[in-house]
């Protein structure tokens, strides 16, 4: 009900309605594109372009499901789109650090500082893309699978597969990582 209002003010030109809407899914919109990208500065890229395509299209949106479910489509959306671009000409070398964020303070910062976390990074990045977004959508997202099947087009039994295959294969590389 809050965003509704929200992006009711938003059509009427409060920016401040916009400014709680980027900072209410931030976070998660950022770990999202993250943990898809396995690049900080280019998640943040994304989440901007995200909500400065909302706004351009923001006269025209109607919302029929969750702001944020929309949003973390849309930024899933992008980073497969900025993931094929890049594919051809990324090596290893050329992926910068995870932490390079801008905001050296903020909660994305904090958790990727994290040995362990970048582990998972690095696991997730060699999980497929198809299982990687469904994995995602659900533990950062907090999207059900129902919900993800509807936002990505899909049955909610290849959710349920996609889930388990990318966790089956998540828990395989973190597994191979541990033995010498």
């Amino acid at each position: 009900m809050e965003d509704m209002l929200l992006i009711l003010r938003c059509k009427q030109g409060c920016g401040r309605s916009l400014a709680r809407l980027y900072h209410k899914y931030k976070t998660d919109l950022l770990l999202l594109a993250v943990s898809l990208l396995n690049d900080t500065a280019m998640a943040e890229d994304v989440v901007h372009d995200v909500f400065a395509r909302f706004v351009e299209g923001l006269n025209g949106f109607r919302l029929t499901g969750s702001v944020k479910g929309y949003l973390l489509t849309c930024v899933a959306n992008r980073a497969r789109n900025l993931n094929r671009d890049r594919r051809p000409r990324l090596s290893a070398d050329s992926v910068p650090p995870v932490g390079s964020v801008a905001e050296p303070n903020g909660p994305v910062n904090r958790l990727l500082g994290n040995e362990a976390l970048q582990l998972l990074a690095d696991a997730m990045e060699q999980v497929p893309y198809e299982q990687r977004v469904v994995v995602a959508l659900h533990i950062h997202g907090d999207l059900t699978f129902k919900a993800i099947g509807a936002q990505q087009g899909i049955s909610v039994d290849t959710v349920k597969s996609r889930y388990r295959y990318g966790l089956k294969k998540l828990k395989f590389i973190l597994n191979s990582e541990e033995t010498p």
